[in-house]
């Protein structure tokens, strides 16, 4: 059995055919529990930072900047101020006497030089120990430029970083409400026909384009994406749209509920990775706008996609028949997603967790995975070890920190973070997907493992 702390017996289960309570979650990480979560700023950073026309400032030590710097593999149709990794580079003076001045110099020099559409000014632990007054000098430096510049409070010792994903949230609907309550006083920003935003959506390697495009073939409006390849001009018309489609729920489910309650735009969850689920997202929105013509062209799209797709997976489901994966990732709408793509590769998923899971989505995931299934939350590295060994693991999917663990055991990795270069989502992202799996499941590289579970490019066990 693997090691687990036992401060985290309930947040660890295995699927074995009785009655089960919930999943523990959304508790702090065990102290000395080495956890895969990040911190409160990183997780604010990833959700603002692919807004490519605005400037970016961490107030704060350097390290906070270079542990951010370029965090998604996020790309921009435009702009790409956002790469640029600014930050006031807090020394021992200014922890003494304070930041604030300098704050205010780096933010209005930056300002003039690049002339952004808005600046997000991200407060980090060491501000939050001081005390320096980061929304005064922002109101400062906005009524001095013309343009708006949001304090993001994301100290990291308030919580985790799902706290960072509200902050974000916050952060955006200080765009949101001025621009809506402008509108609203001119008698202008009624609803737009057939208008989507994409929530969650972070563009990673193009992803968000390719959404886009299938959104505009069945004849949808995809009025902004928060926040991939986005624009601040965009998401102050979001409040415009009809519906709110949530991809990742751990990171825009708060904003979709204050989008709800403030301006009636109903949401969504939604996952475009893997064809069932890419599938779903269309039929659901052609089924909310109910247009039977839309309906159709949704149809029709998928039927076109699959037929092209579905020969070419038969090959690689040929040679991954059997092999058994480990999943862990931030959001569990990724996991669900994963788990029905390595299914349709005949692969068995004998491992599945999340950091930000709820109990209704480890619940479903009890539901979708076969039985003998161990499902975490808020794992450590050596929980994961102990069971990528347990369970004779092929395959590790997660991120950046489930890499050097997987590649340690032996274990073949497959990025699905955020950093990936890779496009995952829509139908030619579960073909990429397969090519990936394969590559790293069957790579050659295996047979120099003593006694490693290899496989051979025909499919067998060598």
């Amino acid at each position: 059995m693997a090691a687990i702390l036992p401060e985290r017996k309930d947040q660890v289960q295995r699927k074995d055919g009785q009655a089960a309570p919930d999943l523990a979650c959304g508790r702090a990480s065990a102290a000395g529990s080495v956890s895969q979560r990040a911190c409160v700023f990183c997780g604010s950073r990833v959700v603002l930072y692919p807004i490519a026309d605005a400037l970016h400032l961490v107030h704060g030590p350097i390290g906070c900047a270079v542990y951010t710097w370029d965090i998604r593999g996020s790309l921009s149709s435009g702009p790409e101020l956002h790469r640029n990794s600014f930050c006031t580079d807090l020394q021992e003076r200014d922890v003494i006497h304070g930041g604030e001045k300098k704050l205010y110099r780096c933010l209005t020099e930056l300002i003039r030089h690049y002339r952004p559409a808005a600046a997000f000014v991200y407060a980090t632990c060491i501000v939050g120990i001081i005390g320096d007054d980061v929304a005064a000098v922002c109101r400062r430096v906005a009524a001095e430029q013309g343009l708006a510049v949001i304090p993001v409070h994301s100290e990291g010792f308030k919580g985790t970083k799902k706290d960072g994903y509200r902050a974000a949230c916050d952060a955006l609907m200080q765009i949101i409400r001025p621009a809506a309550d402008a509108a609203r006083a001119a008698g202008e920003g009624g609803t737009l026909p057939f208008s989507i935003n994409l929530l969650g959506e972070f563009n990673i390697a193009g992803e968000t384009w390719i959404m886009r495009e299938y959104f505009k073939r069945i004849g949808v409006e995809a009025i902004a994406t928060l926040t991939g390849d986005g624009r601040v001009a965009d998401i102050r018309r979001s409040h415009r749209a009809a519906l709110n489609l949530v991809q990742c729920s751990g990171s825009m489910t708060y904003l979709a509920k204050q989008m709800e309650e403030e301006y009636g735009i109903p949401f969504k969850r939604i996952s475009c990775f893997g064809i069932e689920d890419m599938a779903q997202a269309l039929y659901d929105a052609a089924d909310f706008f109910g247009d039977p013509a839309m309906d159709v062209r949704a149809r029709d799209l998928v039927r076109e996609e699959l037929s092209e797709l579905l020969p070419l997976l038969q090959e690689y489901r040929r040679r991954l028949e059997g092999r058994r994966a480990a999943i862990y990732v931030g959001g569990a709408f990724k996991a669900f997603s994963l788990v029905r793509a390595l299914r349709m590769l005949g692969m068995k998923t004998v491992l599945v967790g999340s950091q930000t899971g709820n109990p209704d989505d480890y619940r479903q995931l009890r539901e979708l995975c076969d039985e003998g299934t161990v499902i975490v939350d808020d794992t450590n590295p050596l929980e994961l070890s102990g069971f990528l060994r347990e369970q004779e693991v092929d395959l590790m999917i997660g991120g950046v920190k489930e890499r050097p663990i997987a590649y340690k055991m032996g274990v073949g990795f497959c990025d699905h973070n955020h950093e990936r270069k890779i496009p995952l989502a829509g139908f030619i992202g579960m073909l990429n997907f397969a090519r990936e799996v394969d590559n790293s499941v069957n790579s050659p590289v295996w047979q120099f493992m003593p006694g490693h579970r290899n496989v051979s490019h025909s499919g067998g066990i060598v």
